[in-house]
């Protein structure tokens, strides 16, 4: 028999599930902060694995991610300990906002301090009694307010674990991305903790194909790691799309920006991706395509100024494979039946 999973002051016996609330503050009139979680501790020993969702309080899709996972039967299953925390910032998520009351960031103040400002002893919670317990992690995002990204895996692909992670996931694309000061993910890997970051969809909305992908990418990575049968696997025709760089096209001037290309398109170099006009369309300028690649995030207001981030474009040689990879994950995330009714077990 295993022993139980100590977290907080909790004790989580194998083979069973409880939710759980690690105090963390108060707020100004007393009520009490909490971080609510899920505990899975299976009868079966293996690793230990968190999901959270939104360090941005505004990034609601991870939330919706984690519910859904939750309810998965199949969970009852699980070898090791699952971790799943679908509300990180409390205090964000409840204003609508990316920050804490005090404007900080938490994605830049990890590991945090007992005796640090709100979001430093948030942060310091986090790791203490999550991440430093976890062999693994996937933090789930979304872009900016007014902002979307195309579903994708940014994560330190050099190292050859977190890389087939990222693979299993199973995201359209997947970027090597450096690690931020302060970051969860920096924090993460200095206590040798491997992690990957889901990035889809735009803050304070709901995106159906980005959640099915997220749901599937979720359980694919928990299959990976050995804490559930792995599938039979399907053959794909194509892997994920691993750019070698991605920039911002930023708007030429200010005005009214119509767009000619889609969040996912593939664009040439040289191609027109949208115009930016006076009121009048008395000046107008192009936005141009610097290399060829792909659409991976986008703003979704028609009013810029000048030197606003337009189009993240993720640089690729092979466009018609990057095109055909992204319709077929995208197709696939539609039409599988994992949300349909029917459970995979």
């Amino acid at each position: 028999m295993r022993e139980p999973f100590i977290i907080g002051a909790h004790s989580i016996e194998p083979g069973t599930s409880q939710t759980i609330y690690l105090p963390l503050s108060r707020l100004a009139d007393h009520t009490d902060m909490m971080l609510r979680l899920q505990v899975i501790h299976g009868k079966k020993p293996g690793p230990t694995l968190f999901v959270s969702a939104a360090i941005h309080g505004d990034e609601i899709i991870g939330v919706e991610i984690i519910r859904r996972v939750s309810q998965m039967k199949v969970l009852s299953r699980v070898a090791g300990t699952l971790i799943l925390i679908p509300i990180v910032n409390g205090y964000g998520f409840l204003g609508m906002s990316r920050y804490l009351p005090d404007r900080r960031d938490l994605n830049r103040v990890f590991p945090g301090h007992k005796d640090g400002s709100p979001a430093g002893q948030l942060a310091h919670t986090f790791m203490t009694e999550i991440v430093s317990k976890s062999q693994f992690g996937i933090d789930l995002h979304s872009g900016a307010i007014h902002r979307e990204n195309l579903p994708q895996i940014r994560a330190d692909l050099d190292d050859p674990v977190v890389k087939e992670m990222a693979i299993a996931f199973g995201a359209s694309v997947m970027l090597n991305s450096n690690l931020r000061d302060g970051s969860l993910r920096e924090a993460a890997r200095a206590i040798g903790c491997n992690m990957l970051l889901y990035e889809a969809g735009e803050a304070l909305r709901f995106n159906e194909t980005a959640i099915r992908i997220g749901v599937k990418g979720v359980l694919s990575v928990i299959r990976h790691v050995g804490m559930l049968p792995k599938l039979k696997p399907r053959k794909l025709t194509h892997d994920p799309v691993q750019p070698a760089s991605s920039h911002w096209l930023r708007a030429p001037m200010s005005g009214l920006m119509r767009a000619a290309y889609s969040l996912g398109d593939v664009v040439e170099k040289g191609a027109v991706i949208a115009s930016v006009a006076g009121p009048l369309g008395e000046v107008e300028e192009d936005v141009i395509a610097k290399h060829s690649g792909v659409i991976i995030g986008r703003t979704n207001l028609p009013i810029v100024n000048r030197g606003d981030a337009l189009f993240h474009v993720a640089r690729v040689d092979d466009l018609e494979d990057a095109e055909s990879t992204i319709e077929s994950r995208v197709e696939r995330a539609d039409s599988d039946p994992l949300f349909d009714g029917i459970e995979i077990v």
